[in-house]
């Protein structure tokens, strides 16, 4: 089956967007239009999620950093900076610990370093189970509600499920047991790009014993809080989420 299907604007240099569970490359749409100007971006969509529903979904999250840069090789892609959410941002670990002289920037946005989240909403078990019971839909609507500060209600809440709906099951399904099985903090120290750590500070699925683990051991990391906002950070505040991106991104 030919490559990851993905959403490629502008030009200089490689900017990738890696998405989360239950996400897709549409989910990238402003930070595209924010960014082509002054860089390559290329967001793809994970197997098994958004338009790569089709594909069976990955079981561990090697393999899921694995299928991203495979992409960027038949892009052929040696060096990008590098952004990833939430699951992504473990993808993103991945990929930055496989091939760290190819990673240029880090910003690891939402996430942490151990799949199996402490103090997570739930327990990823319940997600199993709520998955399994009710189904790919129904679970983006209540997972994704806790994604935003302001719950259902938020403007970006629509966009978010329409997204995760597309999912497949078996992927849905895949991707909670490749975050529970995976572990990168001993990783961390290996991390030796510059690196953002960028956090809601009302985030309810990364705590912040995970975001400081990141930001307490990747040797040049720097840490940005975002107050009054939740797992969503890019469509509770974009502007704000654009403006510290930029900042990292050009810093010289």
């Amino acid at each position: 089956m030919p490559g990851l299907p993905y959403l490629r604007e502008g030009s200089g240099p490689v900017l990738v967007f890696v998405h989360g569970y239950l996400g897709g490359a549409a989910q990238w749409a402003q930070e595209i239009a924010r960014f082509k100007d002054a860089f390559d971006v290329i967001a793809p969509n994970l197997p098994g999620f958004g338009a790569a529903a089709d594909r069976q979904g990955c079981a561990s999250i090697e393999e899921m950093a694995a299928a991203v840069l495979g992409l960027l090789d038949e892009l052929g892609i040696a060096e990008f900076l590098l952004v990833g959410h939430s699951m992504g941002g473990m993808i993103a670990q991945q990929m930055a610990a496989d091939r760290p002289d190819a990673v240029k920037r880090l910003v690891l946005y939402g996430t942490g370093p151990l799949g199996l989240m402490p103090d997570r909403f739930e327990p990823i078990d319940t997600s199993r189970e709520r998955l399994m019971a009710d189904g790919v839909e129904c679970t983006i609507r209540r997972i994704g509600a806790t994604w935003f500060k302001a719950g259902a209600a938020a403007a970006g809440y629509p966009l978010l499920v329409e997204i995760g709906a597309r999912a497949n099951p078996q992927a849905a399904m895949a991707g909670l047991g490749a975050m529970a099985a995976w572990d990168g903090r001993a990783a961390l120290p290996r991390l030796s790009m510059p690196t953002l750590v960028l956090w809601g500070d009302s985030d309810k699925s990364y705590r912040w014993p995970q975001v400081h683990s990141l930001w307490s051991n990747i040797p040049d990391a720097r840490l940005s809080v975002v107050p009054g906002t939740s797992h969503a950070v890019h469509l509770e505040k974009p502007g704000f989420f654009h403006a510290i991106l930029a900042d990292f991104l050009t810093e010289t």
